[in-house]
């Protein structure tokens, strides 16, 4: 079953805070992103690498929907596919409804098995001041609601282009809700 598309594809091989688009880019498995600064087995990001760089890696690929780019676009915040640090930009997949363990496959042959919720940072109000009360709030039962993406690791390697079919499969329940990763 189709759920949706990937409309854009982007990566970095430095630790900038917005990635550049791509017309592709490939997913090695176990990796994530060929040429991507967040590339590795073990944590990437510097914050997480200070603490203990002997993590595994959970955010080899960082996914945001479109639809978040359009609602911060009409709230007065134009962003572009990328611009957030993310390398796959999606439409018509409800990524933060999805539960751990949820696999996506991207196009052919890349599988990304969802790991959990991108923990925004104050770089995004560096970015564009005020944008980070945008992605991040609280329920009404005062619960930390993160809306910047979803992380996963590559599962099957494969190339990723603007235009490819996203399908979604389910694991099996019960199912455990996305938290930071």
């Amino acid at each position: 079953m189709t759920d949706g598309r990937v409309t854009a594809v982007s990566r970095s091989a430095t630790h900038t805070f917005s990635k550049a688009p791509e017309v592709g880019i490939r997913l090695l498995e176990g990796l994530g992103v060929e040429g991507d600064a967040h590339l590795g087995v073990t944590v990437k990001h510097r914050s997480r690498v200070a603490q203990d760089p002997t993590q595994p890696n959970l955010r080899q690929v960082h996914l945001i929907h479109a639809e978040l780019h359009d609602e911060l676009e009409a709230g007065g915040f134009p962003v572009a596919a990328g611009e957030l640090g993310e390398n796959v930009t999606t439409r018509g997949v409800d990524l933060l409804g999805l539960p751990v363990g949820a696999l996506l496959r991207l196009g052919d042959e890349a599988v990304v098995e969802i790991t959990g919720l991108r923990n925004p940072c104050l770089q995004i109000d560096a970015f564009q001041p005020g944008l980070l009360k945008r992605v991040v709030g609280r329920d009404e039962a005062g619960e930390v609601v993160r809306r910047a993406g979803v992380m996963g690791v590559v599962v099957t390697g494969g190339e990723v282009r603007p235009g490819d079919a996203i399908e979604v499969e389910l694991p099996p329940p019960p199912h455990r809700p996305l938290d930071r990763v």
